[in-house]
Order: structure tokens, then C-alpha cells, then sequence
């Protein structure tokens, strides 16, 4: 069902050809995460100063917010090339290996979902990152000797959702640390004007701003969503997109002002009229909406407690005061 969503912040199929053709190539192109992207200016030109790499980094925050893009904008601030795979296509070390002996000196490693590495890959990554080299054991035995493989210098560039999951070893042996923040309203209209530009379709008035509130703070969603618009604007109306042509075809698509789906819906709804506002078990939850638990706690629940619509507590979840209002339904005087 996840896959399905529109306003799902997880790398669709549709968004792969797009967004590679979107993605911005350098810094003074990127929008918004400015405290990041100024850190990040000071330490590339500081490496480039010093002729050395650039230390490990770890990019960090939900989907969608452009971890994928500042890494290749990095290697091309440093004017290196940049290698990209991502943790679970690291199976064995040998693998690893192979990827760190064909990198040149200074390059860029981008390992996204770094939080699914094998703990045997990392345990060969950990003298890599420190002090670029491999450590093999050669034969078995009393004969077993071991042999170090030198390696160029490189930057590892981790990205993750999850950065909870990763192992302390791991974590503490990135030198630059950055968590990517939800964009401002502001931050994404002007995304999806610089989209329209590029997709040549016209974004009068107030259109830019209403598809970036219902974007959930996301870019991805923000570009996303235009595609749909843009579809409806050239059907339904003479291609050019206003607010009123958005509004509708963001509403025809189901995605309300707040940038809840049917989705969103049904499960605060669920939580309200079946329940009647008490705390209800994820489980429950999960039963109630035909979802499983585990999809309900990372995809659907983070942006709900981020607008204030939900409360996680020790007896379980509940709909806030925000919710109801929001749905149209009447205030229970427990929370008035």
C-alpha cells in the first residue's frame, strides 16, 4: 500500500528518470538545509586547500530531503569522481574490497542505507575509513598469515534514514555528521517553480505555494506532485497552471491542504470514531486500517506527529485536538 501512495517520501519508479534530470550539480544550485550546505562549503574548501580528502560524511534525516544529490554535489565541489552502491548490495567483503581497490586517490564513496551493511563488511570498512587499508587473513592455520592492501585515500559518504540503527564503531568514525531538515513552505514553492521551468510548463500565482504545502515538506513529493498537476493542467485546462488548477487536481488526487492522503484519513478516523479518542495499541491500529505495525510506526506516524495530529504515550496512540479539527469533527470536551 506504501508504494502506491503519492505523497510517499520513498524513491518511486516514476521519480528515477526525473529526478536525476532535476537534481541540482553544485552548491549555489541547492535549495534550502542552508546551515548544511554552509558547513559543508567551509570543509570541501578546506580539503581543496590542503590537497586532501575531504573527511568521512554522514548525511543523515527522512527520505526524500536530498542526501542521494548533496553527495554527488560534493564530489562535484571537489572536482572527483564519485562511486555510488548502497549497503545491502555490499553482501561480502570481497565486495567491498573490490569497490575500495578501484577507487582513485580522493574520490567520493556513496554508500546509501549504510545502516543494512553486513556487520562483516563493516568490520573490513572500519581500517579502510581510518587507515585506508585492507586487512586480509591468507591461508588457514598455523600458516595463515596476514596481508595489508594500501589503498588511496577516498571519502565515504554515508546516507540513512536510520541513523539510530547504526552501529557506535561505525558512527564515530565519520568526521562530518549532518542531519537534512523537512523544507520550509517558501523552500519548496521555489523548487517547484525551478521544476516547472525545466519540465516548460508555465506556474502562475499562488500555484507554486499550494503544491508546496501539501508536500510534506519533501521535495520529492513536491516534484511529484506537479507531474500530476501538470498532467491535469494540459487535459483538463490550456496547460498552464494556476492555484485553482492545482487546488483541484491536488484534491481529485487526494491530497488535502495539509498534504494528508486517504491514507492519513482512514487511520485518524479510525482512531476517533471506532475508539472514541482513547489511546489505541499500534496493533489495533494496524487491524484497523488492513496495514502492518511496522509500516504504521516509520511511514505513516512520523509526519502525523510532526504537523501535531498524533501523540504517541504510554497507553498508546491518540488523535490530538488538531486532528479532529482538521477532519471536522467535533472536539470531545476531554481535550477542549
Amino acid at each position: 500500500m506504501e508504494d502506491e501512495r503519492i505523497v510517499t517520501a520513498h524513491l518511486m519508479m516514476e521519480d528515477q528518470a526525473v529526478e536525476y534530470s532535476l537534481r541540482p550539480r553544485y552548491l549555489a544550485e541547492y535549495i534550502g538545509q542552508s546551515q548544511v550546505k554552509d558547513n559543508m562549503k567551509i570543509y570541501i574548501e578546506a580539503a581543496k586547500m590542503r590537497r586532501e580528502p575531504l573527511d568521512h560524511v554522514l548525511l543523515y534525516g527522512p527520505p526524500g530531503l536530498g542526501k542521494t544529490t548533496l553527495s554527488n554535489i560534493i564530489a562535484n565541489e571537489l572536482g572527483v569522481h564519485i562511486r555510488t552502491t548502497s549497503g545491502p548490495a555490499i553482501e561480502r567483503p570481497g565486495d567491498l574490497a573490490a569497490i575500495l581497490s578501484n577507487l582513485q586517490e580522493n574520490d567520493v564513496l556513496f554508500i546509501d542505507e549504510i545502516h543494512r551493511l553486513h556487520r562483516t563488511v563493516e568490520e573490513v570498512l572500519y581500517p579502510a575509513m581510518e587507515d585506508f587499508a585492507l586487512d586480509f587473513i591468507i591461508g588457514k592455520g598455523p600458516s595463515a598469515r596476514s596481508v595489508r592492501l594500501d589503498l588511496p585515500k577516498f571519502t565515504l559518504i554515508g546516507a540513512t534514514t536510520r541513523a539510530g540503527l547504526l552501529s557506535a564503531p561505525l558512527r564515530d568514525r565519520f568526521g562530518v555528521v549532518s542531519r537534512l531538515e523537512y523544507y520550509t513552505e517558501d523552500e519548496l514553492a521555489f523548487i517547484v517553480t525551478r521544476t516547472a521551468e525545466i519540465f516548460g510548463v508555465g506556474v502562475v500565482g499562488e500555484a507554486s505555494r499550494e503544491i508546496a504545502r501539501r508536500s510534506r515538506g519533501t521535495p520529492r513529493i513536491a516534484n511529484r506532485l506537479l507531474k500530476r498537476v501538470r498532467d491535469h493542467a494540459q487535459v483538463r485546462g490550456d496547460g498552464m497552471i494556476t492555484e485553482e488548477v492545482a487546488s483541484d487536481a491536488l484534491e481529485r488526487i487526494q491530497v488535502d491542504p495539509m498534504g494528508l492522503d486517504s491514507i492519513d484519513h482512514k487511520m485518524l478516523r479510525a482512531m476517533i470514531l471506532n475508539y472514541g479518542g482513547r489511546p489505541v495499541g499500534l496493533d489495533t491500529i494496524a487491524a484497523s486500517i488492513g496495514e502492518e505495525s511496522q509500516t504504521i510506526e516509520d511511514v505513516y506516524e512520523p509526519y502525523l506527529m510532526q504537523i501535531g495530529f498524533l501523540q504517541r504515550t504510554p497507553r498508546g496512540r491518540v488523535a490530538t485536538s488538531a486532528a479532529y479539527k482538521h477532519l471536522g469533527l467535533p472536539i470531545p470536551e476531554s481535550k477542549g
